[in-house]
């Protein structure tokens, strides 16, 4: 859509919602502050409840197709599969508002405001929400986070689709338990260079309608009432034009937790003058006293609701509207058929192959007699989704898909379906499956299991019971974070057990975050990270198994090989965390991931072009796939500016290329000059010097090339007069 349209169109919308206020009372306008806004019925204007989740699939509101978690989506390093994935996502809010507005259900997670996408950065694996992210990369974040606000708000020349919302804003991933009254305390190279960036892209590039802010305070800032963070650096430096919603009664915590108030009116007042325009709770409720006791200007309250009216017109909520073409979408656009084939292509494409020894994968079911399939992930739903779930109409676990996919093989060939042998293993964290049982009950049929069968396929891991959000979760540790990266309860216990036996044991990792299993990594023949990978994710597990399908995903997070090399868990500096600043050799790294087929780079060549700033940089090459069957890999270019403090390298450009066995494809990447740059301590970015640029399928670190028996092309490149020269 033409940029000055656009620009047009919301002065145009704002027009007529500045119209709209100056007919409102005092008392109807605080009406329209909090998330259940109010019918002000003289006026037409409807009941609205701001609150909605989109975060992997329309949540908490019926049926909908439920897509893989965030943090999965985001291992298929694929932009335009996010896009795609929220276009569904939106689509289908559509309808289901469509339909229920017919009934004037105006309830909570009924609404066109869906808050998502989650673009914090998953700095620390203990982090209980840190799957709701897409990452532990700034650029990734960005680039994933602006295509699923694109996905969700649509290219219409006049309406929005739906309303995303990046959150939240800013400098918050944990810990869950004091995050009411936590100060995140950052240097400005961290804030800039680590925290921030995402937020830029989606607010400046993707013009996201909505941000949220966070629960704790920044610098000594509450996120949600934070003049740094809200005014100075989201209005008045990115020009953000949307509106500003607090995180759920994250008001309160203004007086009750950080202290920084002296009762909720003066909390409701110190986020409506820092910019806060809707708060998710009632502490807005009490603006009107706030405004007659001179603490908020009746101006500003009139700013917050224009702000707010503003989105409602863009969205076609408000007003005599005849002319929106997201009227039209009907209720059989949710939960389609196309939609659930869709579900298994982005499971497909997410899930990562950490290891395979001697080729164990993929299992010849011609060879394959008896299949054992342990452990307590094997048969679970909830180890499907993730948290801020939708309801699906059907869920595969990987019992479910393993044994579908085999009948229907065997079936095909006109030959009998290998034996599936399942146990659940263990509890998912007590010591024992039944109550009255002795302490891990269900280890005899782990033996026998694994006695019988010529592969066993072993399913751990957590699901959002044991890591997720405050509030939310009811599990045995901490208000949703982790203690530390092990399996909890007696998991690891089947998996050695399992490992004993000699038989191939392929490990299936369902969790949202890093795990490590004491060695289990180096002695199990196949580990495939599947992530939560949807309600149709067992039979992607199934797939990428037999190989119908191939592994084609890269973590987007690092694993680790204990919890102790890492900082503390408070401690908010980046230096010794993931890939770009950590002092260890992971133990999987960032970026990497495996494929039953191998890739080639080959003729690489670096184009200066010419920006309004100066050169930028186009990467070339020729990307060809050398395996039998087809499949997708990745092309990442790693940059390292030679400067003291900064990151030791950082991705700043991917390109997922899917390619037919033996074919080639001439693949090519813009690289903005501003990536050859750093943030030192402000919003604008430095360039200037010695740069080193990498360009392959994976980091430029020695874990990765020790995994790959690759390694990236790496260039020397001069940055200097606004010039890009080769070294």
């Amino acid at each position: 859509m033409d940029m000055t349209r656009n620009e047009s169109l919301n002065e145009s919308f704002r027009a007529k919602a500045k119209e709209l206020v100056a007919q409102m009372t005092l008392d109807e306008k605080v009406s329209q502050t909090t998330n259940w806004a109010k019918a002000v019925d003289r006026l037409g204007i409807k009941a609205y409840n701001w609150w909605n989740e989109a975060l992997h699939g329309v949540a908490r509101a019926g049926v909908a197709t439920v897509f893989p978690q965030a943090i999965t989506n985001a291992g298929s390093f694929d932009e335009d599969l996010l896009e795609q994935i929220a276009d569904v996502i939106s689509t289908e809010g559509r309808a289901k508002y469509n339909e229920q507005q017919k009934y004037d259900d105006t309830d909570i997670y009924k609404g066109l405001t869906f808050w998502s996408p989650n673009i914090n950065i998953f700095r620390d694996p203990r982090w209980g929400r840190g799957h709701e992210t897409f990452g532990e990369d700034p650029y990734l974040t960005s680039r994933l986070g602006a295509r699923f606000v694109e996905g969700i708000q649509g290219h219409d020349e006049k309406y929005m689709k739906a309303a995303a919302c990046a959150k939240h804003f800013a400098v918050h991933s944990g810990p869950e338990d004091i995050r009411h009254s936590f100060n995140a305390v950052v240097d400005d190279i961290d804030l800039w260079e680590t925290y921030l960036p995402a937020f830029k892209v989606l607010v400046k590039d993707a013009k996201v309608e909505a941000v949220m802010g966070a629960y704790n305070r920044t610098n000594g800032e509450a996120c949600c009432a934070s003049k740094t963070l809200l005014i100075d650096i989201l209005r008045d430096m990115w020009d953000f034009k949307g509106h500003v919603t607090s995180d759920c009664w994250a008001l309160k915590d203004l007086n009750e937790g950080h202290g920084l108030t002296k009762d909720l009116e003066d909390s409701a007042a110190l986020a409506a003058n820092n910019g806060c325009d809707v708060n998710c709770g009632n502490c807005f409720e009490l603006l009107n006293l706030a405004i007659k006791e001179g603490k908020v200007s009746e101006e500003r309250l009139d700013e917050m609701v224009v702000n707010l009216f503003t989105t409602r017109m863009k969205l076609g909520l408000l007003g005599e509207v005849n002319d929106n073409p997201f009227d039209k979408i009907d209720y059989l656009s949710v939960d389609t058929d196309a939609n659930r084939a869709f579900n298994l292509k982005v499971a497909l494409q997410s899930m990562t192959l950490l290891e395979n020894r001697n080729n164990t994968l993929p299992l010849d079911i011609n060879k394959i007699k008896t299949i054992g399939v342990i452990g307590p992930n094997a048969n679970s739903r909830r180890a499907l989704v993730g948290n801020y779930e939708g309801t699906s109409s059907e869920y595969i676990t990987v019992l479910e898909g393993i044994t579908r996919y085999t009948r229907e093989a065997a079936a095909k060939a006109g030959t009998a379906a290998p034996r599936i042998l399942y146990s659940e293993g263990c509890h998912l964290y007590k010591d024992r499956v039944e109550n009255l049982g002795i302490e891990n009950d269900r280890m005899s049929e782990v033996k026998t299991i694994c006695n019988y069968a010529d592969a066993v396929v072993v399913v751990v891991g957590l699901d959002a019971t044991l890591e997720g959000e405050e509030g939310d979760t009811g599990n045995q540790y901490g208000s949703g974070d982790k203690r530390d990266l092990k399996l909890p309860g007696n998991q690891q216990l089947v998996v050695d057990e399992a490992i004993k036996s000699g038989k191939p044991v392929i490990l299936v990792l369902m969790a949202g975050s890093a795990m490590q299993m004491q060695g289990a990594e180096e002695k199990c023949a196949a580990y495939l990270y599947a992530g939560y990978p949807g309600a149709q994710g067992g039979l992607a597990v199934a797939k990428i198994l037999f190989g119908e399908a191939g592994p084609e995903g890269k973590l987007p997070i690092t694993f680790y090989h204990e919890v102790d090399e890492l900082p503390e868990f408070t401690d908010y500096a980046m230096k010794g965390r993931t890939y770009r600043y950590m002092d260890h050799d992971a133990l999987y790294p960032f970026g990497y991931g495996l494929s039953y087929n191998r890739y080639e780079v080959s003729n690489i060549v670096l184009t200066p072009y010419k920006e309004a700033d100066g050169e930028a940089l186009k990467v070339s090459c020729d990307f060809t796939n050398l395996g039998k069957m087809e499949g997708a890999e990745t092309l990442q270019v790693y940059v390292s500016v030679h400067k003291e403090g900064a990151p030791k390298w950082q991705l700043k450009g991917l390109k997922k290329v899917r390619l037919l066995p033996g074919e080639l494809k001439h693949v090519e990447i813009e690289m903005p000059r501003e990536a050859f740059g750093l943030h030192l301590g402000k919003n604008d970015v430095t360039v200037d010097g010695e740069v080193t640029l990498y360009v392959g399928t994976h980091q430029p670190d020695a874990r990765s090339k020790a995994l790959t028996g690759t390694e990236p092309l790496a260039f020397k490149l001069n940055v200097s007069d606004g010039k890009i020269k080769l070294v």
